[in-house]
Formats: C-alpha cells, sequence, structure tokens
C-alpha cells in the first residue's frame, strides 16, 4: 500500500493546480483537518492549503455532529481556498463539491456515486463520504472557505459499518463500489485536484453550471424526505434543487424550498406535509 506522504500525493497533483499550492502537510494522525487548517493563516486570494489525515481523532460535520472513522479505513482531508470575491449563491458550494467529488471518483472507476443534499456522498444507498464547509474572514482581502471530506475507502478487517453511524442507516466504502481500489494516494490527490477545480469554477459562475448536472448525481430525487430546518419540519417528496441550490419538496398542493437543514428519508409519525 502506497504511504500518505507529501511527496507522494504532490507528484500526482497536475502542474495548474499545483502552482495555486501554498501548502500540503500529511498526518498520521489529527484531531481535525478542519480545526487545523482553521488555525492556519489563510491563503491569498486564488490559492489553497491541504491537511490530509490518516484518522481523526475528533473529526467533525455539520451540526456539530462527530465524524467517526477507525484508523487506516478511510482517508481525510481539508482544503483552505480564498475566494478574491465573495461568490453567487455562496452556500451552494458544498453541493458544487459534492458534484466534483462524485465526478473525481467516477474517472477512478467508483459506481453508483449519488450525492444527498445537502453534503453527503452515497453509493449502494450507504453513506461513502461527507462533506464540511466552514467560511472565516480572510485577513488578506476576500472569504476564505474550509473543505473537509471523509471518506470511507477500506473496510476490510474492520467492523466499520458498526463502527460509524450515517443517518442514512450504514455506512459504505470505496473497496466495495469499485473493480480496482485506488490507492489512498491516487485518491488525495484526485480530490485535491477536483476540489481546486471545483473552487475556480464555483469562483466564475457559482452554482449556475453545476445546476444541470446535479440532476445526473441527485439522489434524493423521487423519494419521499422529512427536512428539518430552522423553519420546522417539512415533508414530502424531493424534487431536485432550484437554481441556487435550495431543496425542492412537493407537498400536497405545492413546493417548498429549503436553504438549508437536513434530510431523512420517509415521514416521521405524526408529520404533515
Amino acid at each position: 500500500m502506497s504511504l500518505l506522504t507529501t511527496d507522494s500525493i504532490g507528484a500526482l497533483i497536475s502542474e495548474a493546480p499545483r502552482s495555486h499550492l501554498d501548502m500540503l502537510e500529511v498526518f498520521s494522525e489529527i484531531e481535525s483537518t478542519n480545526s487545523y487548517l482553521l488555525d492556519q493563516p489563510c491563503p491569498p486570494p486564488g490559492r489553497y492549503r491541504v491537511a490530509v489525515a490518516d484518522h481523526q481523532t475528533a473529526g467533525r460535520g455539520r451540526m456539530n455532529r462527530s465524524w467517526l472513522s477507525p484508523p487506516s479505513s478511510g482517508l481525510c482531508m481539508s482544503m483552505a481556498f480564498t475566494f478574491a470575491n465573495m461568490p453567487e449563491n455562496f452556500p451552494s458550494l458544498s453541493l458544487a463539491i459534492g458534484i466534483g467529488i462524485a465526478q473525481a471518483l467516477e474517472k477512478l472507476g467508483v459506481r453508483g456515486i449519488g450525492v444527498k443534499w445537502p453534503n453527503d456522498i452515497v453509493s449502494r444507498d450507504g453513506k461513502l463520504g461527507g462533506i464540511l464547509s466552514e467560511v472565516v474572514p480572510a485577513k488578506v482581502g476576500g472569504v476564505t472557505v474550509v473543505v473537509g471530506i471523509g471518506l470511507n475507502v477500506d473496510f476490510k478487517n474492520i467492523d466499520a459499518g458498526a463502527a460509524i453511524s450515517s443517518r442514512l442507516g450504514r455506512a459504505v466504502d470505496l473497496a466495495s463500489c469499485c473493480d480496482k481500489l485506488p490507492s489512498r494516494v491516487v485518491i488525495a490527490a484526485t480530490l485535491i485536484e477536483c476540489l481546486f477545480e471545483t473552487m475556480v469554477r464555483f469562483e466564475a459562475s457559482g452554482f449556475t453550471p453545476f445546476h444541470e448536472t446535479w440532476l445526473k448525481y441527485d439522489w434524493l430525487r423521487g423519494q419521499e424526505v422529512t427536512v428539518e430546518s430552522p423553519a420546522g419540519l417539512g415533508a414530502g417528496i424531493a424534487d431536485g434543487v432550484d437554481v441556487d441550490g435550495a431543496l425542492l419538496v412537493n407537498t400536497e398542493g405545492s413546493r417548498r424550498r429549503f436553504t438549508s437543514g437536513s434530510v431523512t428519508l420517509g415521514r416521521r409519525s405524526g408529520e404533515h406535509p
């Protein structure tokens, strides 16, 4: 198995994204790659820093949930990227990143990839990975976003399906979704490139160029869902996303928009549209 090192990953990053890379650091163990980058200086506009880890002891997900992954079973990575100006429809960045990750994994031979609004990567109806985006004001101008990705790579000889909880009910790994599992070095380099390219594209045009592509990967579309949002609970049939990334849910006689929240499949007992 190829070791995760700065040199091994950096050697596989192509020239364009590598020319904008300020720092690439690799850790065998860290509390949280996102927390680490949030404590580091913000990169200048158009540039980025990356932290990669074999294992996180205090990984975080959305809404202060923990991200648990047994050692050597997954890949944890965060990128800090600074936008020169606040992009249009900034909250939809996580959706664009989900699409970028799905496309990158497909290039690596992973099958059946989908994206669950707003921040889960799924396959075989299980959680394959998650995305956490956090924003900090950039002291050098613009706005810096720290995007964390946690991917389940290989659960072989590890009872990770039981160890990793998910709102989808179960976790799956890349090894079960492809004929030949790429090394984590290859996966890391591929994700770094896709993240950088997604940031550049999003900065130029916002969510617009990603909207149509979302249809291909939309795992929720057509399913009965319950959305827990700051505005309360809503239930109905998921019907894609709006041009700004808002989740669309068809209820009885109307369509509702959700710009934030958590989604579970099915309707909770006593919940009405």
